[in-house]
């Protein structure tokens, strides 16, 4: 799987759990239950986030223009 396509599966559990919790502040336990199985869920898609985009950034996809930033910043403090 990408890495585009794992963060897109990332952005629907974590919209879809934070219907789920306004749902849960109500008194619902069926959606309490939902969220609970979504965290496990978003575990796993966690899991495989780090090891896509480790791998991305190994093939040179992705670039490390935070990274630069902050050691520059730091050479001039």
């Amino acid at each position: 799987m990408a890495l585009h396509d794992t963060l897109s599966q990332m952005n629907v559990l974590l919209t879809t759990m934070a219907l789920d919790l306004t749902k849960v502040s109500k008194g619902n336990k069926s959606a309490a239950q939902r969220v609970r199985v979504g965290s496990i869920d978003l575990e796993k898609i966690a899991k495989r986030f780090r090891k896509e985009s480790i791998d991305a950034e190994k093939k040179g996809k992705i670039r490390k223009k935070f990274l630069v930033k902050k050691r520059k910043k730091k050479r001039a403090d």
